[in-house]
């Protein structure tokens, strides 16, 4: 089967490494940057394409002549990128985090016989699925809480903080409204929003705040109360906040000395070099899920844990591995089969199947991704 991997980057090359260790699978990697080609192209036995995946008339071009497709493009080209592949009528697994409403293509989707799974990273993403395997063991869901957080491993001044996916998808989490439910009515507070201390077993005391991470579950799990927060070290809310408030991630260009510059173009270049891991640098991935519900008759609480580590013998990030291998994964269950529900399929739709759930775990497990579930009866 002949793979399409659109993006060469933190998560994409990994992500395109995996799947060329399948012998069923022929893979192509496209990505603007021929320097990122070539570095992947050094370690795994796949094709390169160089071209700019900015024009979705040249994106659907391009997938027409491929079985299947992974969109790892920026959350900004993320939309109308799934919409150009959809186009061709090929089957698709997405990890861009982009701000449309993902439904919006399950009609067009339908239409062209199409399995779109969409947001399939981490949290949105096998979170999700839990969530949805979860909910689906319980009577009554009350409550789903969420925190979730890619770490540097070692904490270095002043940000304590490494971007280990697309970085400017890491600036779009501390723009981008959060929206939760509370007693079953939908609340938008802004990103970074209502910080408050964590602690994590094996890492200590995090920061959680607002973000929109709860995508489609906010419509597709019937819980009157649903909130995800993000996890960094203590303290970096406030920096990102002083940077947002004083207009450093400010979109409209302003004038400096005759010349028209975007803020966000400028805090990015500044920030982007200092949130590179460097050598010898390693980063962790920390999970934790709680659905809240009841079963015949008494409250039951389903918890998730997960905290995954840099993978030193493949140079692979944590991020890359918990983002990466989920998508990998699902596009093998589309490929096989084993899930082939056309329209846009937000990732708890897989969770509705314990085939498919099942087969994620135990994926993960091989690739060293080990989630834990415990479940806790409440008198």
């Amino acid at each position: 089967m002949n793979v399409l991997v659109l993006g060469a980057g933190l998560v994409g090359a990994p992500m395109a490494r995996d799947l060329a260790a399948d012998r069923d699978f022929a893979v192509t990697v496209v990505d603007r940057d021929p320097a990122a080609l070539e570095r992947l192209a050094a370690r795994a036995p796949v094709a390169t394409r160089v071209q700019d995946l900015a024009d979705p008339a040249e994106v659907t071009a391009l997938a027409a002549g491929f079985d299947i497709v992974v969109s790892a493009v920026p959350g900004f080209l993320g939309y109308r990128t799934l919409k150009a592949v959809i186009e061709t009528g090929r089957n698709v697994v997405d990890i861009a985090f982009f701000p449309e409403d993902p439904f919006a293509l399950d009609g067009l989707a339908r239409d062209r016989g199409v399995t779109a799974v969409v947001d399939c990273g981490v949290f949105p993403g096998m979170g999700s699925v839990l969530v949805m395997h979860a909910a689906q063991r319980l009577e009554r869901v009350d409550s789903v809480l969420v925190h979730v957080g890619g770490l540097p491993r070692i904490r270095t001044w002043p940000w304590e903080y490494k971007a280990v996916f697309s970085p400017i998808d890491v600036i779009e989490e501390y723009t981008r409204p959060a929206r939760y439910l509370e007693n079953g009515l939908a609340v938008v507070r802004p990103a970074l929003s209502d910080p408050e201390l964590v602690d994590v077993p094996g890492v200590g005391t995090l920061e959680a705040f607002n973000t929109d991470g709860l995508r489609t579950l906010v419509r597709t799990i019937g819980a009157p109360h649903m909130k995800e927060k993000t996890l960094r070290y203590p303290g970096h809310v406030e920096k990102m906040r002083l940077l947002r408030e004083c207009g450093f991630f400010g979109e409209e260009p302003i004038d400096v000395s005759g010349a028209q510059v975007r803020p966000i173009d400028l805090t990015a270049r500044l920030l982007f070099p200092m949130w590179q891991l460097g050598p010898g640098e390693g980063d962790l991935t920390v999970m934790q899920i709680r659905v809240a519900g009841t079963v015949g008759g008494r409250h039951r609480v389903h918890v998730f844990e997960l905290l995954d580590h840099f993978d030193e013998a493949l140079g692979v990030t944590s991020m890359a591995r918990t983002t990466g291998y989920t998508a990998t994964l699902a596009l093998r269950m589309v490929a096989q089969g084993l899930y082939a529900d056309k329209g846009v399929s937000p990732p708890e739709y897989l969770g509705r199947d314990p085939r498919c759930v099942d087969f994620l775990l135990a994926g993960l497990a091989a690739r060293g991704v080990h989630y834990r579930e415990r479940i806790e009866d409440v008198p």
